[in-house]
Formats: structure tokens, sequence, C-alpha cells
């Protein structure tokens, strides 16, 4: 599989070779590659999820409409509310959603035929539990790729989020699967991130200084909007012209946590993710309209074969927010708990 756009080069992957594990490899959590999993198929599209102070509308890409979500429109999926009891409007934009599985893409123009098909083919809301379910999408019209979404509401009202997908074709031209997420805020008061990192310049070594926090924002959409991983095991090549411009575009700095976090109406949201799953910070100013910023992440898979599954496991939490120091304690507890299933 090769492209004029180029290839892409690996180190980590190489462990492909050597133990015939791919490292993106699928937990096996989901109904997708867990035939255990017992679930019902919801007849709304839509399920409420609640523990301590935490209430979550989970919908599927269909009206969504619920007494929480009655501006919820059509096509995004994932968390269309998200309400606090310190905060009980919607952290996320009412039209939308966060956690919005977006786009499927290889790089290439290819996705011009459909940039949005997540939103575009069916998603069957599955019911695992009282504080579980699952988005499953079949096989997508254009790219082949099955998919399965687990949220599972914790008790101390943290979301562990798990992806799991299939590819059923050889269509990703650039032998890599690029995926997508977005979360669209609601007009919080700062519209940029937190993150942990070091600024960087693709065309030189990394600065020998240490990490600090920064908090980014991107002048426009599209503009310095992605925060690679520190030490990114692999290059990502697009196609001159690729349109889903908040995947391209480098920001200068990279992360050395995976942990990113903004302030909404004094309120902390934390996306926290596995070092192993070397997810992508994304963001823009305006992605849910003028002053609703969107806090994204993507994910890549390369050296992807038909057949196999590959995933990865996220936490996200939303509390009220004091300082800096409070966020990093919390979020260093909640990535502790979730890197340690593992080894449990």
């Amino acid at each position: 599989m090769k492209s004029t756009a180029g290839t892409l080069l690996f180190g980590l992957f190489s462990l492909i070779c050597l133990t015939g594990a791919h490292p993106l490899a699928a937990p096996g959590v989901t109904s997708l590659t867990n035939s255990d999993v017992n679930y019902s198929v919801s007849t709304t599209g839509t399920a409420l999820l609640e523990a301590g102070d935490t209430t979550i509308v989970i919908v599927d890409n269909g009206a969504g409409q619920t007494s929480l979500t009655q501006e919820h429109k059509p096509g995004y999926n994932g968390i269309a509310y998200w309400g606090h009891t310190n905060h009980k409007e919607n952290l996320f934009v009412p039209t939308y959603a966060g956690l919005n599985y977006e786009h499927i893409h290889d790089g290439t123009l290819k996705v011009n035929q459909e940039k949005f098909e997540p939103r575009r083919d069916p998603i069957e809301l599955r019911i695992v539990n009282l504080q579980t379910v699952e988005l499953y999408q079949a096989p997508t019209r254009n790219w082949k790729l099955e998919s399965c979404a687990r949220f599972e509401l914790l008790a101390d009202g943290t979301i562990e989020y798990t992806f799991e997908c299939i590819p059923h074709a050889e269509l990703f031209s650039q032998n890599y699967i690029g995926l997508f997420w977005a979360s669209y805020i609601h007009a919080p008061e700062k519209i940029g991130i937190n993150l942990l990192g070091k600024a960087w310049n693709k065309d030189k070594s990394e600065p020998d200084t240490e990490a600090k926090w920064f908090y980014l924002t991107s002048p426009s959409h599209g503009v310095r909007s992605t925060h690679p991983p520190a030490n990114y095991p692999f290059t990502i090549n697009f196609e001159k012209g690729f349109p889903l411009t908040l995947a391209n575009h480098p920001s200068g700095y990279i992360y050395k946590a995976p942990v990113y976090y903004g302030v909404s109406h004094n309120m902390a949201f934390v996306q926290m993710f596995r070092e192993q799953d070397q997810i992508v910070f994304a963001q823009s100013p305006t992605g849910g309209g003028d002053q609703n910023p969107a806090w994204d992440f993507q994910w890549f898979i390369p050296e992807y074969k038909v057949g196999e599954a590959y995933g990865f496991v996220m936490r996200a939490a939303y509390f009220p927010y004091k300082n800096h120091d409070q966020v990093v304690e919390k979020a260093k507890i909640i990535m502790e708990a979730l890197n340690n299933q593992e080894k449990n």
C-alpha cells in the first residue's frame, strides 16, 4: 500500500514484527470483540447515566431528544449532555455533543466523498447496564470500518471511554487509519486548553528543556491546531489540499503527559489517555461556533490489517475548578487508575 503522498516511517511499530502483536490492538472490552457482553438495544437512541454529582446523556446519531437534550441535532453522537450539581447547564453546545466520533480518513482527498461518515451511517445504542452503554456502527459505506464505543460512568463521575474498531477492506491508501473525535464546549470564559509539554520545531531536535504547563489557543480554525506526543513513533503524511484542517496543522508544541484540560464556568473538563495509545490532541477556537471552542483529539492506526481489531481507552472528568494544582492532582489519581488496569 503506497501513495504519492508519502510513506509512514515507524520506530515503535517494529514491535509488530518482533512480537506479532500490534501495539494498538483492541483491549477486547466491547461487544464488538467480546461475545460474552450482554446488551439490549435502545428504542430511543438515548441513555441517561447518573453517578454522584454527575448526569450524562448518551445519544446515537439520531434525533437524540430527551428533556435534557431538546436542542440536539441528528448526526452528532456521544455525550449530548454533561451536567453537574455545581453547574447543571450543559458542558457541551446543546445542539452538538462531546466525545463525538467525527471523521474517518487516510490523509488523502478520498475523505471528500464524505467528511463526516460516522455522523451519516446509522449507529446503534446498546445498553449493557445502568452505568454502561455502547455506540455500535456497522462497517461504514465508504471506509468499511466497523466500530464500537463504550461509555462507562464510574462511581466518581468520571467517564471511561473505550473505542474498538475493525477495518473490513484495504481502503486506506497510506497504510494508516485516521480517526477524529470532537467535543464542542459551550461558551467557556477561556477558549484555550492547558497541557504539559514543550515548544518544538519538527525540523530540529527536541529542545533540551524541562516540560512545563502551557495555556494554548489556536488563532483560527485549522491553524496551529494539533499537538502530538513527544517522541511520536511515526510520521503521518497528508495529501496536498486535505480538507480536515484540524488534523494536520502542528501547533509548534508537543505534550509530555497524555492529559489536557480546559475550564468552563468554574468547572474543569479533563481528558486523560494511556501513553501506549499515542493520542494526538487538537483544538479549534470556533469548532462549535463563535465562542464555542472544540477540545478534540485524534488517533492513527499504522500498519493496519483487514479483519484485526484495534482500540484505545481514555477517561474524561468534569468537576468544580479550584486551581491548576487541584486539577493536576485529581488527573494524576485518575490516570494512575486508568494505566493500572493493564496490571490488574
